[in-house]
């Protein structure tokens, strides 16, 4: 964690973008493209998608979800509150069975 002071407007700015790089690199997403929204207005998640077949499931069963969701919360809780429902909205699914 980065924090940065600005002593004109006598302020203290709190950043993780080390850590944010770490854990985009870290799953394979260093080539992500920033949003200015934490979810897009039509995205939806829902149960529909989840692995139905053995291969699905299989296969899911090598991502690691609960780690970035981890990772994720971690983020939120110490700097990016505004991330929050985004997060909400993901950790319906840490449950599914797999």
């Amino acid at each position: 964690m980065e924090i940065t002071r600005d002593r004109s407007v006598g302020k203290l700015f709190l950043s993780q973008q080390a850590y944010v790089e770490k854990v985009l690199n870290g799953f394979n997403m260093n080539n992500a493209k920033p949003m200015t929204a934490p979810f897009a207005a039509n995205f939806k998640l829902s149960a529909d998608i989840s692995p139905k077949t053995y291969e699905e499931m299989e296969h899911m069963s090598s991502v690691p979800y609960l780690s970035a969701v981890g990772s994720i919360m971690y983020i939120m809780v110490c700097t990016q509150l505004d991330i929050s429902h985004a997060f909400s909205v993901m950790n319906r699914y840490m449950g599914q069975d797999e």
